[in-house]
């Protein structure tokens, strides 16, 4: 790929690199991601309001019911609530995909000499600004509701870390399911399909000692589990056991495993929806 520069008042085409050309790509439409979060009034309601639904609702609702230990209901349940709005809101990629497709964009777009991964790329990164933005809101809102961590920096370092690995690897994978799915609807039903079970079928909300053995077994050794489990041990001291190591190994097994994948099904695809 070339751009012209001038010498003697005569233009000459400047090399540049295909690593060059990538990064501006994708900075371009991950810069049309973000304008269309803060220019949406639903993506900028899903940012503030999720958080607090959901904080208040499990706060409120089914706190006083749920027996979590020596640790306080609302110390045990922030992990929980912030992987499963994670996982939720990094769905917004796969819809971005299927909407990009179904209005003929993503066909515009590789007509044009632009790298082709960026586009899937600028939805993704987006997507990854949009539930930072939620996660500190509802950091905010857990605080005003009696949630004490008592991690030190160096550990909320490592949750920042962990959770935007989470989100990452969810995002690529919504990627795909926006790029097979018939159309908008089915990858609304797809994604409540595929996070609904993970997320409430985890110790996320509840411990999983109550639950029936085979639930039980699914819950303690599914990855948003460990996830939760790594979230919580560095916020509030319970014990980390191996599942740092598992939530590391499952988010990047997902990412390395979606991104060529992706890749692969954004070059094949053809034509409108």
């Amino acid at each position: 790929m070339e751009t012209l520069t001038t010498k003697n008042d005569i233009a000459v085409p400047m090399k540049k690199s295909k690593l060059y050309f990538a990064f501006f790509d994708t900075l371009i439409l991950v810069g049309r991601s973000c304008k269309h979060i803060f220019q949406n009034l639903d993506q900028l309601l899903s940012i503030i309001i999720s958080p607090v639904m959901f904080m208040l609702l499990f706060r409120y609702v089914f706190g006083g019911s749920i027996d979590t230990g020596e640790v306080s209901y609302v110390n045990y349940l922030v992990a929980g609530i912030w992987v499963q709005m994670a996982a939720f809101g990094a769905l917004t990629t796969s819809l971005s995909v299927a909407n990009d497709l179904k209005k003929g964009i993503i066909e515009r777009i590789k007509s044009l000499p632009i790298i082709g991964s960026a586009v899937i790329t600028g939805h993704v990164i987006g997507d990854l600004i949009r539930n930072t933005l939620s996660s500190v809101f509802m950091v905010g809102i857990a605080l005003l509701v009696g949630f004490r961590p008592n991690a030190t920096p160096l550990e909320w370092l490592q949750v920042v870390g962990l959770l935007l690995l989470f989100t990452f690897a969810i995002s690529w994978l919504s990627a795909i399911m926006g790029l097979v799915a018939r159309s908008i609807e089915a990858v609304q039903w797809i994604g409540f399909v595929m996070i609904f079970p993970l997320t409430f079928a985890s110790s996320a909300f509840t411990p999983t000692d109550g639950m029936a053995p085979a639930i039980k077994f699914f819950a303690e050794n599914q990855p948003i589990t460990h996830v939760i489990e790594a979230l919580r041990s560095l916020l509030i001291g319970t014990p980390m056991s191996n599942h740092m190591t598992l939530a590391i190994i499952w988010c990047l097994g997902f990412t390395i495993i979606a991104i060529p994948l992706s890749a692969y099904l954004f070059k094949k695809h053809k034509g409108n929806r």
